[in-house]
């Protein structure tokens, strides 16, 4: 029996079109809605929903999410493999809703990560993705304390999950349509301060664990690197170190290059380059902010 929870206590507009695509599903399935107590936080949600559902295998779903017709099946069959996972998390697809030039690339951008990394895992993503209850309820679900708000709250179980022995996989057949519309704005702030300085401190804390997981594999940190140093280069008069620097950032990302000009044209490939920047420098800056995060954690 799969059970699906779904955080819903900031009163989602797009909670209609989770449901109804959770409908479309032929699997059996029970759904739990957490709208109470307004306002809260995702990770005390999710533990309030596991506490109301009965399945054997707890299945996120965000508000935000279309999940494909299959993806129930995927998940169901994948936990019943002779050799099955503790965890089992999927990606967005390749057609979010939201058409907007900083919209496509955020979520397509998560949708390249994932869809490139598919096998064992050591960090779990919420966004959907299912845990064995027994697991769940071993690992002592989500820290709600430490995440009241949205934040790195699935990243940090999938590593205690990790550490207890747990499998985890990342299955990029797993799909579902991501729903929300991004700003310029409402990317930096998540990518700085609801992601990447909280990601920093957590494997400060737990000594560098899941240091290669999804966007923090090498090509990536390079890629960062090369941003911040084509950035000040650019700064310094230097044209040609600045747009060399720029090249070798976006050699590693080829692909998701490749993957814009396809379903967005030349005015999203370009349009990518300067928003990669900017998520680069993002990264970057998350180490030092991740840093004084953690220095403060640590004061007695």
């Amino acid at each position: 029996m799969l059970s699906v929870v779904i955080p819903a206590t900031d009163a989602p507009p797009t909670l209609g079109r989770c449901l109804a695509a959770l409908g479309r599903s032929t699997e059996p399935h029970e759904v739990v809605v957490v709208a109470d107590p307004p306002g809260a936080g995702p990770a005390a949600a999710r533990n309030a929903g596991v506490a109301r559902t009965s399945g054997d295998v707890v299945v996120f779903v965000d508000a935000d999410v279309e999940v494909h017709p299959d993806a129930l099946r995927r998940l169901r069959e994948t936990f019943e493999c002779a050799v099955a996972p503790d965890a089992v998390f999927g990606a967005y697809d390749d057609r979010p809703a939201v058409t907007a030039v900083v919209s496509r690339f955020r979520n397509l951008l998560h949708h390249h990560v994932h869809a490139g990394a598919g096998g064992p895992a050591t960090t779990f993503w919420a966004g959907l993705g299912a845990v064995r209850r027994e697991a769940f309820v071993a690992a002592g679900g989500f820290d709600a304390e430490r995440y009241p708000r949205p934040c790195i709250e699935d990243i940090e179980l999938g590593m205690r999950l990790h550490a207890a022995g747990r499998r985890i996989v990342l299955d990029p057949a797993v799909r579902g349509t991501h729903l929300k519309r991004w700003t310029l704005a409402s990317m930096l702030r998540t990518d700085l301060t609801a992601r990447g300085a909280p990601w920093v401190a957590l494997r400060l804390e737990r000594g560098g664990a899941g240091g290669g997981a999804l966007n923090l594999a090498w090509g990536q940190r390079l890629a960062a690197a090369c941003a911040v140093l084509a950035t000040a280069a650019a700064l310094g008069g230097r044209g040609r170190l600045a747009l060399a620097a720029l090249a070798a950032m976006l050699a590693p990302n080829a692909g998701f290059y490749v993957l814009l000009a396809r379903l967005g044209g030349p005015r999203l490939a370009l349009g990518g380059v300067p928003l990669h920047l900017v998520h680069h420098l993002t990264a970057a800056a998350s180490v030092p902010a991740g840093v004084v995060l953690w220095a403060r954690r640590s004061r007695p």
